[in-house]
């Protein structure tokens, strides 16, 4: 059984008593003995209590309790930043990688969950509630990787925009966590982009307001498997965004670019302007007058800033980002038929983020109850 440890009330008590008894005349080691301690404990208690009176014993008892408190505060301070440093380095904004960093302080530092959660702000629950998936989160992702193994340059949000189509009810925010969790691919930094204004402030770039208002073109280069070049002259409606023709051959020139117009005039009509740069296909004197004879402009965009005719540049670069990088032509008959092909999806299917993740001139399907029937 265990001794109970006298409160220093007592002490000052029983101090007082042996002063008394040995005031009435009994030896020293008879009183200390009357008390029930022995002389060393009488020798320890007199040295630290020996004197005192009940103010300043509860000055002693005041101050015995501010700094065991301090001593407390200190104490938390220091395995709290101790917690903070084991903790993984960054903010921990979501609930999922502070349930991971605090398991990760914990198999460290011998500390309680209470503890760790508290520093770190999560709540308890939280973190012994494991998240649970929804039922189709795995035929969710199991679409995903088939659309990434289709179209392997597409991030995220393109990918959404075409499970919105094929039915299901998800949001861009719900797609980009399971393409974090899945390790799928990360977008390429987007370099910087050019102004579109001169020094003193003035545009110098025609922006389409309608379709046919605004149409630019440019070259692309590749080369088939046998090491031979060949061009694709892409031609596109600034304002939707449509891909309208792309000529394929191994040399373009000026009568090239002539005979392709021809082509889509008829068929489209003839455009406001025409935006290129200054190459000589494109600046040569029987383009330019064939083109003021059927009615429509020329819009060359200065020398050096190619940015100034932004829509075709970022078409030209999403055709060789997402099609001749990924693509071996053994012949140029196959890079016509392919090219033709990707065109098509292009205007047809791929999601343009410009237009709300819609594509460029999808295909209308009319329902069989409502097509004209024949006479």
């Amino acid at each position: 059984m265990a001794i109970k440890r006298p409160k220093p009330e007592e002490i000052v008590v029983k101090l007082r008593q042996v002063k008394v008894l040995m005031g009435q005349g009994m030896p020293r080691i008879d009183a200390i003995r009357q008390i029930g301690v022995t002389e060393q404990t009488y020798y320890r208690w007199k040295k630290k209590y020996g004197g005192m009176g009940t103010e300043q014993l509860k000055e002693l008892k005041r101050l015995q309790k501010k700094n065991e408190r301090l001593r407390r505060a200190v104490s938390d301070l220091t395995l709290d930043k101790l917690i903070l440093s084991e903790a993984a380095p960054g903010k921990l904004l979501s609930h999922s990688r502070r349930r991971a960093c605090i398991d990760l302080v914990r198999s460290k530092v011998k500390v309680s969950e209470r503890r760790v959660c508290r520093v770190l702000g999560q709540h308890r629950s939280t973190q012994r509630r494991l998240p649970q998936g929804r039922a189709d989160e795995e035929r969710l992702v199991a679409d995903m990787i088939e659309l990434t193994r289709q179209y392997g340059r597409y991030g995220y949000r393109r990918v959404a925009a075409l499970l919105r189509d094929a039915g299901w009810q998800v949001n861009d925010k719900r797609v980009e966590r399971l393409w974090r969790r899945e390790g799928l691919k990360v977008p390429m930094k987007q370099p910087k982009k050019g102004r579109l204004w001169l020094n003193d402030g003035s545009c110098v770039r025609l922006r389409p307001e309608y379709r046919n208002h605004v149409w630019s073109y440019d070259f692309v280069h590749h080369r088939t498997d046998d090491g031979r070049a060949f061009r694709t002259l892409n031609i596109m409606d600034e304002h939707s965004r449509e891909c309208l023709a792309i000529r394929v051959k191994r040399k373009l020139n000026s009568n090239e670019v002539i005979e392709a117009l021809t082509d889509l005039f008829i068929l489209r009509g003839v455009p406001a302007y025409i935006r290129s740069d200054n190459g000589p296909e494109f600046i040569a004197e029987a383009v330019r007058d064939w083109i003021k004879a059927v009615g429509a402009k020329t819009a060359y965009i200065e020398s050096g800033p190619p940015w100034e005719n932004g829509d075709c540049e970022s078409f030209n670069g999403r055709m060789r980002d997402e099609l001749l990088n990924g693509e071996i032509f053994y012949s140029l008959r196959e890079a016509q038929i392919i090219i033709e092909s990707w065109r098509k999806h292009y205007n047809t299917k791929r999601p343009h983020s410009a237009l709300g993740y819609r594509p460029p001139a999808p295909k209308s399907i009319v329902p069989i109850d409502q097509r004209p029937t024949m006479h």
